[in-house]
């Protein structure tokens, strides 16, 4: 009985080892010489890419003739100098530093089908489709990745999550309404709290209604121009108004005037309804949506500026009165 159960030990064993070699995840192999991990791809066929953080942001891009937009934006134009430079280290991936070969890892990894970093899928002509995860730093300065339908994960230099940036905003030029500030000569806001209207005299900005006991206070007046003559947007929606942007009756129309030498110029600004994303889409954040004169999309416009300009009030553009001192009531 002791001669079985020793032998039954070293099968134990030997069963052991056999499956830690075959489901461990491997070393990367530092040396090895591989081949492109998508063999078939060139930067330059690509028709169609799309990127998912799976957590609910999903950015398409697609090739339409030399340029690049946003497909699911009404083709808003997106920034190829930022594209370009993405598929070409697509296309230099490889098989070099193989990690492991199991797919008991892949989740481990986030490289598995339904849990991911990124899921990058890249359509080229002819219908052709590429389909890559993005997973964990695999330490500094490397990400694991794997081709879809294979079982091999490897280990990059050449790409990070960061770069497969699933945000709109990654593709774009953010800048959505701008007028020069040196020739701005009034601004009219309109919200709930009223109506304020600035002109500026020399370099001296006036409000209209001021009365004699209040002060208009510049700088108040300088933060609004600030933040009227260059918005920026979270991301375009697309040329197709919805009962839901609210823009029928907006929180807040911004009118900003300019002149140069005899030439005056009116643009306008506005915001509509508040949206917060629900647990679905955990990648959003809150954001307004606006139009303006300067455009025919309607974009997300973020939080915080909606807020302000939908809540400031006259109180806000008014010199506070200092309190009289204790020693003064007496």
């Amino acid at each position: 009985m002791d001669r079985r159960n020793q032998i039954l030990s070293v099968i134990l064993a030997a069963q052991i080892v056999i499956a830690i070699a075959v489901f461990w995840p491997r070393t990367a192999v530092s040396g090895r010489t591989g081949g492109p991990l998508l063999p078939d791809l060139q930067a330059s066929d690509v028709r169609n890419l799309i990127i998912d953080d799976g957590a609910g942001m999903v950015t398409e891009l697609a090739r339409r003739g030399d340029g690049w937009v946003l497909s699911r934006a009404d083709d808003y134009p997106a920034d190829g100098t930022k594209v370009t430079p993405f598929l070409e280290k697509l296309e230099k991936l490889t098989t070099d530093r193989l990690v492991t070969q199991t797919d008991a890892s892949h989740k481990r990894l986030r490289v598995a089908d339904d849990d991911f970093a990124r899921e990058i899928d890249v359509e080229v002509g002819g219908g052709k489709s590429h389909e890559l995860y993005l997973g964990t730093s695999g330490g500094y300065g490397s990400t694991h990745v794997r081709a879809d339908g294979q079982s091999d994960v490897y280990l990059t230099a050449d790409l990070a999550t960061w770069d497969a940036n699933a945000q709109p905003s990654a593709w774009i030029d953010t800048l959505y309404f701008t007028v020069p500030q040196t020739i701005t000569v009034a601004i009219t806001l309109e919200n709930e709290q009223g109506t304020f209207e600035f002109e500026k005299d020399g370099d001296t900005w006036t409000l209209m209604g001021l009365t004699g006991d209040e002060t208009l206070n510049q700088n108040s007046v300088v933060g609004l121009l600030n933040q009227v003559t260059s918005v920026r947007m979270q991301a375009p929606i697309g040329k197709t108004e919805q009962d839901s942007f609210g823009l029928d009756q907006p929180q807040a129309m911004v009118t900003v005037k300019v002149r140069d030498g005899e030439e005056e110029k009116t643009q306008t600004l506005r915001v509509g309804a508040k949206h917060t994303p629900g647990e679905e889409s955990s990648s959003e954040a809150p954001y307004y949506v606006v139009s303006s004169s300067q455009s025919p999309y309607f974009v997300r416009l973020p939080e915080y500026l909606g807020d302000s300009l939908s809540r400031m009030a006259r109180a806000d553009f008014l010199e506070v009165a200092p309190t009289p001192s204790a020693a003064g009531t007496e």
